[in-house]
């Protein structure tokens, strides 16, 4: 007998252990921040993946067939680490792009020739610059540090594509959104001076296509939008 109520106790006494570590791994969350910058640059990548489709097949312009599949191929395997880092966080992804950006491949689907090059190409100047605000947004502000080195490694890869489109945009003679006063949207931007494509909360703008009239998803307008300094 003395040695079950011996168990007993050493049962008791590992549960006791146990319930705080699970409640902190319960309370371990991520912010809001980082899980609306999760689902938003998912919905970019299923935007890019789409539009990067459409290029190759409908890109009058070699240069626009060429850099639609570099960026396809780029934010396919961005979003590999996407679904990852989700998946370990428990965070719910969207399955398909944002009306906004369902738009845009509406547009992209029912143009053709040199209209479908500008329309491309002016959607993914105006996506990328807002992308690229969002990234900024999430590397200063956001918490959870796999989300944050997430955003560090994707930053590079959009200010490319971006200095790509920009070089494609010159060649074509394709206006380029016009820059802020510094060259460079500023980091953290959360408000209407930076809105980024894809968030639907006004707290943490977010790449992928916003709902609002302040928050222009890819293709949106194209002057209001600080664009970032070319490389």
């Amino acid at each position: 007998m003395l040695g079950i109520k011996r168990l007993g106790l050493l049962a008791a006494l590992v549960l006791v252990g146990v319930a705080p570590a699970a409640a902190a791994q319960a309370a371990a969350q991520p912010s809001t921040q980082d899980t609306q910058y999760l689902q938003a640059v998912h919905q970019v990548n299923l935007f890019e993946i789409t539009a990067g489709d459409l290029a190759q097949q409908k890109g009058k312009d070699q240069g626009v067939k060429d850099l639609g599949a570099m960026l396809k191929t780029d934010h396919t395997q961005l979003d590999q680490t996407v679904q990852q880092t989700a998946s370990q966080l428990g965070v719910e992804l969207p399955n398909e792009p944002s009306a906004d950006q369902q738009a845009v491949i509406d547009q992209l689907n029912n143009a053709s020739g040199a209209e479908f090059d500008r329309l491309w190409v002016t959607s993914e100047l105006a996506g990328h610059v807002q992308a690229i605000q969002a990234t900024q947004t999430e590397i200063s502000q956001g918490s959870e540090q796999s989300v944050v080195q997430l955003a560090q490694t994707a930053l590079p890869t959009l200010q490319t594509h971006y200095d790509e489109l920009v070089a494609l945009a010159n060649k074509l003679g394709i206006p380029v959104p016009q820059t802020s006063a510094s060259g460079t949207p500023s980091p953290g931007g959360t408000g209407t001076e930076s809105p980024a494509p894809g968030g639907t909360g006004t707290e943490s703008p977010a790449p992928g296509g916003g709902t609002g009239t302040e928050s222009p998803a890819p293709g949106g307008g194209t002057t209001e939008v600080p664009a970032p300094s070319e490389s």
